[in-house]
């Protein structure tokens, strides 16, 4: 046995084939340590290239042809249009704090006191009057009474706004990533190999289908927040509510994070009814209800246009990846869950076909 060439070889093809594995799974792990810290803004960068292949495809018609020059141009606008509107976010609350900290310093820092009418807000009424009316009288022994709920609240919006400055250089390096793949055709090509190798004939499908799904939920989420914003900061700027630009920018950020505008629209239609008659006040808190849930027929209706599976899957998809993973589990969930069940829909198809056959 021990003499037997037969045996040894299979014996040394073996040792040497593990060993040839293991090397490789190291060299594998390796890789996808080193490119951790770069995974998410490489994945947004495929997917913000996949959404933008329509505008780069019309583009690049209209200039006749020239895909560098149209990928300049895409990562020009898109930059703009993150750093814009991050600048003047950021410009204002800078200042806002800095007058706040000059006028508390100078002890010029005033409240104006609220109209009898806040008393009569059902159930929080009283309770809102006493406190408005204590900090117009008193702004300094409401700080006291209240600083350990004033800090966390200063301490939250502090690390709301790290995360969201994070965001946008995540966006500023993704936006630039996905020119690139815009102006090499990589994303589309190697999808479709990626694809290919994975379920053979049908890979053009389902590169198709994950295409598919990354504009509509780019639509579903991104175009129905500036809808809302928009709609909502119409109603601000018309019924007189101070940097109703403002408002309108953060009621846009907290629909693409998937938070409820209410967190703004409330404290907004507060403001109202303590500054204006019932009436007009009770009319814009309509409008702006209607606005901030506009959300809940708009998603449907564009999340589902024209997309290769049910609505209700990618529905589920969007909010189950949320829910897992964050933003961006927004784009992979709804990915994840179409290319499944395709899947499924293709193992039930084959498994008719042999159904048929055996026949």
């Amino acid at each position: 046995m021990k003499d037997d060439p037969k045996l040894n070889s299979i014996v040394h093809y073996t040792i040497e084939t593990a060993i040839r594995l293991g090397f490789l799974f190291l060299l594998l792990a390796w890789c996808l340590q080193i490119i951790y810290p770069f995974a998410g803004i490489v994945l947004w960068g495929v997917i913000l290239a996949l959404a933008f292949t329509p505008i780069f495809d019309f583009i690049n018609a209209k200039i006749g042809n020239k895909p560098k020059l149209t990928s300049v141009i895409i990562v020009i606008s898109g930059l703009l249009i993150i750093l814009i509107p991050s600048w003047l976010f950021l410009d204002s609350m800078i200042m806002g704090v800095q007058e706040i900290n000059k006028s508390l310093n100078a002890g010029k820092l005033t409240i104006p006191p609220p109209t009898e009418s806040v008393a009569d807000w059902p159930l929080i009424g009283d309770q809102v009057y006493n406190t408005w009316k204590l900090a117009s009288d008193n702004l300094e022994q409401v700080i006291l009474k209240y600083k350990d709920q004033i800090s966390g609240v200063a301490s939250a919006l502090m690390g709301g706004v790290l995360s969201i400055g994070g965001s946008v250089l995540q966006f500023l390096l993704s936006t630039i990533i996905a020119g690139i793949l815009l102006a090499t055709k990589g994303t589309d090509i190697a999808a479709r190999k990626f694809f290919k190798k994975l379920v053979g004939a049908k890979g053009d499908e389902f590169t198709d289908v994950a295409e598919t799904i990354v504009r509509n939920v780019t639509k579903g989420v991104i175009g129905v927040a500036i809808i809302q914003s928009v709609l909502v900061g119409i109603g601000f700027l018309l019924a007189g509510v101070p940097y109703a630009g403002l408002w309108a920018l953060l009621v846009m950020i907290l629909a693409i994070l998937q938070l409820p505008p209410l967190l703004v629209i409330l404290p907004v239609i507060l403001y109202l009814f303590s500054t204006t008659s019932t009436l007009p006040a009770s009319l814009w808190t309509a409008y702006l209800l209607l606005a901030g849930a506009s959300d809940n027929f708009l998603k449907p209706i564009l999340l589902g246009k024209g997309a290769p599976v049910p609505m209700l899957v990618i529905f589920l998809g969007v909010i189950g990846g949320f829910m897992l993973s964050g933003f961006i589990g927004l784009f992979t969930g709804a990915i994840a869950i179409s290319l499944g069940y395709k899947l499924f829909l293709s193992w039930l198809d084959d498994g008719d076909e042999a159904v048929v056959d055996t026949n």
